[in-house]
């Protein structure tokens, strides 16, 4: 029974942390029609800039956080408008764009700070005793940080102007438009949302986990598994396949291993593209 709890603790925390991914992920493409591929690099980048903030700076941790999120987002901001924006409608062109921008962001971390991890730690350490659980007290920590960050994005999504209009935007641009919505102003301000998040979650796990060049890559499959299992475009979908995500992978670490978690979770994609292609909760999506 100890380890069941152990198991369901730490897939809510991972799927806290997915969740947050995921959701910047799907955000991005429910609303521009642009698959992400620099999403991993922006976890990457928030990493770093925390990192950098702490050990050259001298700021304290939650500061650095705050940093990466705000650096996180502005070059997100900062890429749509300038680059995105203009061949939003090339589905192939923001693919290559995306690629290329997470292809420069690792190079360029692999050039400033080497192939070698990070002395990178989380302020908090130790274990949470409950009883015969025991749970590390940085996952509870992020799992509540994380869990605050997505009911904040909620309440920005659907109840405050800018989330409506977000909404209306990825369900029928042409529509929202003639009611008077400006993609050229909106698309930045959600590409800048989800990459902050990405920066965020980047902040918050790498000290946890590792953080070098290498550490978008993983995030970037997992994100991209998560939104197909949730399906497409649906952030509801999204959200209730991070937390199915975590929790299978907490379960197969505790039980079986945790090499076989990720076999399972292939197995469960597949089987739900045979028998429901859209995903959990997905639904068509207009080409943007």
């Amino acid at each position: 029974m100890a380890e069941f709890l152990q198991a369901v603790i730490i897939g809510l925390s991972l799927g806290a942390q997915y969740a947050l991914l995921a959701l910047g992920f799907t955000l991005i493409f429910g609303i521009l029609g642009v698959v992400n591929f620099a999403h991993g690099g922006f976890y990457m980048l928030g990493g770093y800039v925390a990192y950098s903030c702490v050990a050259y700076a001298g700021l304290p941790y939650p500061l650095a956080v705050l940093a990466a999120v705000l650096a996180a987002g502005a070059l997100g901001w900062v890429f749509e408008l300038f680059l995105l924006e203009p061949l939003v409608d090339d589905h192939l062109a923001t693919l290559m764009l995306t690629l290329g921008l997470y292809l420069v962001l690792s190079t360029g971390m692999l050039t400033i700070f080497g192939p070698l991890a990070m002395e990178f730690r989380f302020p908090v350490s130790g274990a949470l005793h409950l009883g015969p659980i025991y749970v590390p007290q940085e996952n509870l920590i992020v799992m509540a940080i994380c869990l605050a960050a997505l009911a904040a994005l909620w309440t920005v999504l659907y109840r405050t102007d800018l989330g409506r209009g977000l909404r209306a935007l990825a369900d029928d641009r042409a529509v929202a438009m003639a009611q008077g919505l400006r993609p050229k102003l909106l698309f930045p301000m959600a590409f800048a949302l989800a990459t902050g998040l990405a920066g965020l979650t980047g902040a918050l796990v790498t000290p946890i986990l590792a953080l070098s060049p290498g550490v978008g890559d993983p995030v970037l499959a997992t994100s991209f598994l998560t939104v197909i299992l949730g399906g497409l475009g649906s952030l509801e979908g999204a959200a209730v396949a991070a937390f199915t995500v975590g929790l299978v992978e907490a379960f197969c670490s505790v039980y079986f291993g945790g090499s076989i978690g990720a076999l399972i979770l292939f197995v469960l994609v597949l089987l739900l593209l045979v028998f429901r292609p859209t995903g959990l909760m997905g639904r068509t999506v207009r080409g943007a």
